[in-house]
């Protein structure tokens, strides 16, 4: 392949994405990721936080773990090279749900069906390494204004935000749903997305309001251990959580605190949205957010101490609520060379977005060594 032929745009560096990148790279593909965010991860970034006496605090606030579909060899095959070169281990804590009625544990885990996967030392770690791949460039902090596809040069035109001209690449992979999806428009205030779908193609209207929950993820952190037996437990007859998980259980993690993460049910926060908009939340909010998660925890009548760091956060967008193009994997416009995927084409799950990925790079590069 020509250097002109193999030169691809990634937008977007969460799991799909990298994933897809990784792979492109190695069958001698240039790519480039672009990136809104400071660093990689997506819904598997990692919160950074400091505490009032300057304690250095580190959550995964989005996705907590991933597990496998046992037939799923090709994914299985990634996360045994990721395992090996100590990108991801398994976390062997049983999993258990809360009844908040009853106040007590109703089950426990005897045996996990599928092994759970947590990144070390946190979920961003996959994407961060498949970042600096050779053959990979990423580019952080900047988020792409406008796509526009040159007949005449036969090539993707890219430009940031702020206007700056990105280049000409031969192909583009769009893993991030901001990229196509008017809800980020109401999210963050800026122009509508720069992927015109009807431009692209007649059957993309499936991508265009792709259906989303929203949540809110609370970061604790504790001086003692939390006298409680289960590490990971959903709540059962619970308007305001859904999930807890004690974050610094898992593989890798400091252990100098106990640092949990819960989650909000979806409609707590679609409440809270109606209320206060889709722009980001203000302080205000979040801290009110974090104080009514943190007294339900309490509620549960489980011995919770006072945490020494408290602070909420919002996922506006970030979780898909169904998969729209389960067997084809991603969206794919050959006769633009343009890819689409991300755990909204598969499954909602971590899973999802590797296999979706795997399929927009087997895609591109079948396309482009014709070229």
């Amino acid at each position: 392949m020509s250097s002109v032929a193999s030169k691809v745009a990634v937008i977007g560096s969460g799991i799909s994405g990298t994933v897809c990148a990784s792979i492109l790279a190695k069958n001698g593909i240039s790519v480039t990721i672009f990136e809104s965010a400071r660093g990689p991860g997506g819904r598997m970034s990692q919160r950074r936080e400091i505490a009032e006496d300057g304690r250095e605090l580190l959550f995964d606030h989005g996705a907590p773990y991933f597990s496998l579909n046992a037939s799923n060899s090709e994914v299985q095959s990634l996360v045994n090279d990721w395992e090996s070169r100590g990108l991801v281990a398994e976390w062997k804590e049983k999993f258990g749900s809360f009844d908040c009625l009853a106040k007590k544990f109703l089950k426990i885990e005897e045996e996990a069906v599928n092994k759970k996967y947590a990144g070390v030392p946190g979920m961003n770690s996959i994407c961060r390494a498949l970042c600096q791949e050779p053959g990979v460039e990423s580019r952080f902090g900047l988020g792409i204004g406008r796509l526009e596809w040159l007949d005449n040069d036969d090539s993707w035109s890219l430009m940031s935000f702020d206007g700056q001209e990105l280049g000409h690449f031969k192909g583009v992979i769009a893993s991030d749903k901001n990229t196509f999806s008017s809800r980020s428009t109401n999210v963050t205030g800026r122009p509508p997305p720069p992927i015109d779908l009807n431009v692209v193609s007649d059957v993309a209207f499936k991508l265009k309001e792709i259906p989303v929950i929203s949540c809110f993820a609370l970061m604790l952190a504790f001086e003692q251990p939390l006298s409680v037996p289960i590490k990971g437990f959903s709540f059962k007859n619970s308007e305001v959580l859904s999930w807890a998980y004690c974050d610094s259980s898992k593989p890798g993690r400091s252990t100098t605190s106990e640092r949990w993460v819960l989650y909000s049910t979806s409609e707590y926060a679609e409440r809270i949205i109606a209320q206060t908009g889709l722009q980001k939340p203000s302080s205000a909010v979040l801290t009110k957010v974090a104080e009514e998660l943190f007294l339900e925890f309490q509620s549960t009548g489980l011995d919770i101490s006072r945490p020494f760091f408290k602070k909420a956060h919002r996922w506006g967008s970030a979780f898909p609520a169904s998969s729209i193009m389960r067997e084809e994997k991603c969206f794919w416009d050959g006769k633009k060379r343009l890819a689409i995927c991300g755990d909204f084409c598969v499954s909602p799950n971590v899973e999802g977005a590797i296999c979706s990925g795997i399929a927009a790079a087997s895609k591109l590069t079948e396309m482009l060594s014709s070229l």
